[in-house]
Order: structure tokens, then C-alpha cells, then sequence
């Protein structure tokens, strides 16, 4: 039996889930925190989630847990056939997460969490934020999903991350990064698949019990 295991209030947890679901693969979740644990250690080694457990084996890194399941589950594909078509799907996925979720990701602590970070972080990240958003504007489509007119594994990645870092940014910046971008309208449209809305449901359920166990310490 394939295991998710991490918690649902993480955007690379959910992009993992929402690809389960639309492949219609079956899956149990097991609620693991990001507590470093020597238990976690073996199966993440940075301790790190999400991970799968297959069978007793783990597998990490989101992206490779993509891949895996794409492989393994062809039904349902979320990568076209043609090599170079799914090659362009990746590349949106790494230039997402890499050139604005990895760079937002700096923005977090005092966005969402009430950490403060320094002003020269906040006019580093602006500027590299501004320049990487610019650059992805080159590669979407929202015709009417984010690669073309087939949902893919670029709209599992997409629909988690653009709305953390638009949240982040605003609340930072008190602007919307991806204003020149039909977003809102995508996310409308994302919104109304049941895969979506149960990963939100159970999104939000995950943030309270984080944010309660985080008050408590």
C-alpha cells in the first residue's frame, strides 16, 4: 500500500495528494510533523516531508514522488506522451518552485507565523520575486490551465504554490505579484474539481491543528 505521509497544511504535501486523486490511485495518509526526528531522519535524511512509505521502502522529494507515481500509475496521465511536451511541464514545475516558491519561501516566517525578518531580506527577495515572476509570464498559459488546455502535474504544483506566495507577498509588500495574471480566475476554476476542494477541506482542518500545537509552545 502506497502511504503519504507528512501533513496537509504543506503546499508540497498537497501537490502530491491532488495527483493521487486525480489518478484515482489508492493511498493512505499518515500524519508525520517536520520534527527532525531520528525516526523521520530514516526516512527522509534532511527530515523533510512529504515522503511516501511503499511497502516498508521510503521515497522523498516531492518531485521524485511525482515522477514515481506517474510511472507506476499511467491511467489518468498527468504528463502528455510526446517527450518534449512533458519536458516543458517540468520545466514549468522546477522554474515554479525553484524561482518563486523557493525565493517567497524567505517571506514566510513573518507573513504567516509572526517572525520578523530583516529589511534586507524583504528588498532581496523583491527584487528577485519581481524579476522571476516577469520570467514565468514567458512560460504559462492559463488557456485555461496553467500549461495549455489539459489539466497536468504543473496544475498540482501550481495551485498550492502561487496562492502561498501571492499571500506572502501581499502581506510583506501589499501587492500582488502575479496582478498582471489571470490567477484568480484560475484558482476559480481549479477550485470547483473535487480534488481540489477536498485537499482545501482538509488543508484547512491540518492549519488549525498546526497553529494550536505552535500556540502551545
Amino acid at each position: 500500500m502506497l502511504t503519504l505521509c507528512g501533513f496537509a497544511a504543506s503546499n508540497y504535501y498537497n501537490k502530491i495528494k491532488i495527483a493521487l486523486l486525480e489518478k484515482e490511485i489508492p493511498f493512505e495518509e499518515k500524519l508525520v510533523w517536520a520534527d527532525r526526528s531520528p525516526e523521520l531522519l530514516k526516512k527522509s535524511p534532511l527530515g523533510k516531508v512529504p515522503y511516501f512509505d511503499i511497502d516498508g521502502t521510503s521515497l522523498c522529494e516531492s518531485q521524485v514522488m511525482l515522477d514515481y507515481i506517474e510511472s507506476v500509475y499511467p491511467q489518468k496521465p498527468l504528463l502528455p506522451k510526446d517527450p518534449l511536451a512533458a519536458a516543458k511541464i517540468r520545466e514549468l514545475i522546477q522554474f515554479m518552485e525553484l524561482h518563486l516558491e523557493l525565493v517567497a519561501r524567505e517571506l514566510y516566517g513573518e507573513a504567516f507565523f509572526g517572525r520578523k525578518i530583516s529589511d534586507e531580506t524583504k528588498e532581496r527577495v523583491k527584487k528577485t520575486l519581481t524579476r522571476n515572476v516577469a520570467a514565468f509570464g514567458t512560460l504559462v498559459k492559463f488557456s485555461p490551465y496553467i500549461a495549455g488546455a489539459e489539466f497536468t502535474m504543473a496544475d498540482c504544483v501550481a495551485i498550492v504554490h502561487l496562492p502561498i506566495i501571492g499571500m506572502a507577498a501581499k502581506a510583506i509588500y501589499g501587492e500582488d505579484p502575479f496582478a498582471a495574471f489571470p490567477v484568480r480566475d484560475y484558482m476559480k476554476l481549479t477550485g470547483e474539481r473535487a480534488t481540489v476542494q477536498r485537499v482545501n477541506v482538509d488543508r484547512k482542518e491540518n492549519s488549525a491543528l498546526m497553529m494550536q500545537l505552535m500556540a502551545k509552545k
